[in-house]
């Protein structure tokens, strides 16, 4: 039975972190299988040595729903302790905040995607932890959408953004605990890192697999479906195309009152989708993009999870609004994720000149030819990393 990072902690009596004072980074969905939060569990262990809490985007409970949208620091109810928000006035933890503690504690759900600023949110703590000699504790969790499978580009020096700091792809394939060690490593942070590991995870699980609970790490993240298309139908927050927000299937559906079902369908026979339907729909948001205008679109309904290219589906789809609606598809202008002047879409692609050649009408095929060697460089390098 699988055992996430957290409670392997908590059943080690060798990780009692003797006499140091302990932080904790989560959110509502950092639980054992139990659904009892970690801070409790935490507290249980370690006493007054627990001396306070961080979270991360969207807020101690996931309840802030889109980008920009922060958080103010809080007294936790259930245990009495500070809540520092790392995504309001401050998206490092100061050293004020590292005063209170001797080791960071880091028990994030992650969802496998490059943009998803939970990531990036680790690597400030690490940087920060690394100047002020603390230690950080990575507690590993499911990478829900599995360890095996990588897509995409990597990410572009003049693309970086607090959607994507490192040249990863869009799906890494990587848990929270390896990727913290890459980073680390990698992009000499040098923070003193440990990573404490699941049990009875293995490379090729998804989520599903695990026998694990699900609970939703951000308000647009309700199900391990939604983090299995995630990898590419982020990429439409940077459109005036509705990524979903605002109905009960974000992510899985996407469209806008000016698409039409056949002529996209048409247009995407040139590029081959394994593993998904896409299915013709008419959705009505209840808030974000097109609220209360009914928009044609496409729920994707993934049926080989094995084989399914979530960021090629999206990219060809992409390409096919923009090629068939040029007068009305527009893309998101800035502020994006505290970016004022660059193009929201580029900094979620991350790459300005793939973006010019998806313009153009060159191939999907030919887009993902390009970018193998550095792909393959990547899956190499990760493996260096491997916990499991």
């Amino acid at each position: 039975m699988l055992q996430v990072g957290l409670e392997v902690l908590v059943r080690d009596d060798s990780l009692s972190f003797q006499g140091q004072r302990i932080g904790y980074l989560s959110n509502q969905a950092s639980t054992t299988r139990e659904f009892v939060h970690g801070r409790v569990v935490l507290q249980q262990k370690y006493g007054d040595r627990l001396t306070c809490l961080f979270s991360p985007q969207h807020g101690f409970f996931s309840e802030k729903q889109d980008n920009m949208i922060e958080s103010d620091h809080s007294i936790d109810a259930v245990t009495g302790l500070p809540i520092y928000s790392l995504y309001g006035e401050y998206r490092r933890p100061t050293p004020e905040m590292l005063d209170q503690l001797d080791i960071l504690l880091v028990d994030l759900v992650d969802v496998g995607t490059r943009v998803y600023t939970f990531l990036y949110t680790m690597a400030y703590c690490l940087e920060v932890a690394a100047e002020q000699n603390k230690r950080v504790v990575v507690l590993d969790r499911p990478n829900p959408i599995g360890g095996d499978g990588i897509e995409g580009n990597l990410l572009r020096a003049d693309c970086t953004s607090f959607v994507g700091l490192y040249p990863l792809p869009m799906r890494h394939g990587l848990t929270f605990g390896e990727l913290a060690l890459l980073i680390n490593k990698e992009f000499h942070i040098n923070a003193d890192l440990q990573v404490v590991k699941m049990n009875g995870w293995r490379r090729s699980m998804l989520f599903r697999d695990t026998g694990f609970s699900w609970v939703s790490p951000s308000p647009n993240m309700p199900t391990p479906e939604t983090a299995l298309v995630y990898p590419g139908q982020v990429i439409w927050e940077g459109t005036n195309i509705s990524e979903g927000r605002g109905t009960t299937l974000p992510f899985e559906v996407v469209g806008a009152p000016y698409w039409q079902h056949q002529p996209l369908l048409d247009r995407l026979k040139k590029t081959p989708l394994p593993g998904c339907v896409l299915r013709p729909i008419v959705f009505q948001p209840t808030s974000g993009k097109w609220v209360g205008q009914p928009c044609s679109g496409f729920q994707i309904h993934v049926t080989d999870q094995k084989n399914f290219l979530p960021y090629r589906t999206s990219l060809a789809l992409l390409q096919a609004a923009i090629i068939l609606y040029p007068e009305h598809f527009e893309y998101k202008q800035p502020p994006y994720e505290y970016e004022f002047k660059r193009l929201p879409m580029d900094l979620i692609i991350g790459d300005r000149e793939l973006r010019c050649q998806m313009e153009n009408g060159q191939s999907i095929l030919e887009l993902e030819e390009a970018w193998q060697d550095e792909l393959q460089a990547f899956d190499r390098k990760r493996k260096h990393y491997f916990l499991y």
